[in-house]
């Protein structure tokens, strides 16, 4: 009996010590593993890479004599192989003006060693998803170690899980630093969209306080890329190491240059420089627009198509409805309105400006000072979403213009049609009525018989109330 009893208890310890033991190991083995994938993914020839070089159709080194080199080329292929470190940079510009490709371009040199890019998102767990595949890092979905403990590392939220994640980075930048001697780099891509509310900021701050004291370390270089204003506000409250990079349209000549070499790689076709010039007039030196006009065998028109679709999305989003406009929508006609000032003020402002063609830079858009065009709107809060919008640009500096030069060729359309500033007024007049009818409070008076009447007064009291009295006539019978 007692034989038995100590070979089952022996039994049970080697059995409980096996699995006791091959769950440690399982554990360990695990976290080292998660650690490699990261490191991984940092090694060069990433797929990443070359999918996102495609979808922006980014030259491979055969056609690189197709690539338009910028000023600010230099500066983000220093930032990306290492050379600049110790700050965290933010990269801001209009949409389709070249920032991504810029990026992609100075990745693809290095062949994207150390490096790491993925895509912003509004909602938290698909950006979680989406760091989690940048970094190869899985989040304990494959761990089965939770099947044993009653609270796995799974019951997290987003943005615990966001946490970890750069736990786990930070943990792999240390040995890379101490090997290579130079940062790894983390870009995040379309950063605006990243929504601006509550989940949205504390996703921001949880980036930029690891961008901060990572940058400080030199461990991880982040880069935040944007087109947006609000995310320049947001950050600048915490920032101590981070430098701002504004990216614009190309000057003239670069862009002239860009539209030749786009239309010579589509069509192998040498254009006459004269209506490389009116392309330019039209669209200016957004990349976006000159690689659309380019790839079109109807140059010319494509840019006036450009033009009217810029000009129908301002009209959808700001058109005015005039004096006979409906009370229930007097708050849309607020931003509306607002919109359609600013925007007249801007062609307004060309008019009285010195130079606004500069035969060597090209368009020199017309512009005012963030807290002057909220002025001019007689609202703070709406140039922000006007910037969301591309209606408006608010450039790193604060200036607010048009968002290109074919929506600043639609504002002069606009504003030069026959009665636009009367009806604008008539607009203007119709709010001013609507509110002020808002904030006027009628009386009715009752039970007045004939020859009765109210008598009003104001007596001496601390609380300066009014006292209203009715006089009846004497009844004669």
């Amino acid at each position: 009996m007692g034989e038995a009893a100590a070979t089952t208890l022996a039994s049970v310890l080697v059995l409980g010590i096996g699995f006791a033991g091959a769950g440690y190991v399982y554990h360990k083995s695990y976290k080292y593993l998660q650690l490699k994938k990261i490191e991984n993914a940092f090694e060069p020839g990433d797929p990443v890479l070359v999918l996102a070089a495609v979808g922006k159709d980014i030259p491979a080194p055969p056609n690189a004599q197709h690539w338009i080199m910028r000023e600010e080329q230099a500066k983000i292929d220093a930032i990306i192989n290492g050379t600049t470190k110790g700050h965290y940079h933010l990269i801001m510009g209009e949409k389709g003006c070249g920032k991504s490709s810029m990026l992609l371009e100075a990745m693809r040199k290095i062949d994207g060693e150390g490096c790491a890019m993925f895509e912003a998102h509004a909602d938290l767990e698909i950006f979680r998803i989406r760091l989690g595949k940048a970094l190869d890092y899985e989040f304990h979905e494959d761990y089965i170690g939770g099947y044993f403990s009653e609270r796995g590392p799974r019951d997290t939220t987003a943005l615990l899980d966001i946490e970890r994640a750069m736990n786990k980075l930070e943990k792999v930048a240390l040995l890379h630093r101490a090997k290579k001697n130079k940062p790894l780099i983390l870009i995040i891509n379309q950063t605006h969209l990243i929504r601006d509310d509550e989940d949205g900021k504390d996703l921001l701050e949880l980036l930029q306080q690891r961008a901060e004291s990572w940058a400080a370390a030199n461990l991880v270089t982040m880069i935040f890329n944007t087109d947006d204003y609000w995310v320049y506000e947001r950050l600048k409250q915490l920032a101590t190491r981070m430098e701002v990079m504004s990216v614009s349209d190309l000057p003239k000549a670069q862009a002239i240059t860009a539209l030749r070499k786009y239309r010579q790689r589509y069509f192998s076709e040498e254009v006459d420089h004269s209506i490389l010039e009116q392309v330019y007039d039209r669209v200016g030196g957004r990349l976006s627009f000159l690689n659309r006009v380019a790839k079109s065998h109807n140059m010319l028109a494509t840019c006036d198509r450009i033009k009217e679709i810029e000009k129908t999305w301002f009209l959808n989003q700001c058109w005015i409805l005039g004096s006979e406009m409906d009370d229930d929508v007097m708050d849309q006609q607020k931003w509306a309105s607002a919109a359609m000032v600013l925007a007249s003020a801007l062609v307004d402002k060309e008019e009285d400006m010195e130079q606004t063609y500069d035969p060597e830079r090209g368009h020199v858009l017309p512009f005012y000072p963030m807290h002057k065009a909220q002025e001019i709107m007689t609202r703070a809060d709406f140039i922000r979403e006007m910037d969301r919008l591309n209606l408006f640009t608010i450039t790193s500096t604060a200036q607010v213009r048009a968002s290109s030069v074919p929506m600043h060729r639609a504002f002069k359309e606009i504003c030069s049609e026959p009665g636009f500033g009367q009806f604008l007024q008539d607009t203007l007049e119709r709010i001013a009525a609507i509110e002020s009818l808002g904030r006027t409070r009628e009386l009715v008076a009752k039970d007045l018989v004939l020859g009765g009447k109210y008598r009003i007064s104001r007596p001496f009291s601390l609380d300066n109330r009014v006292e209203v009295k009715l006089d009846q006539p004497e009844d004669k019978n």
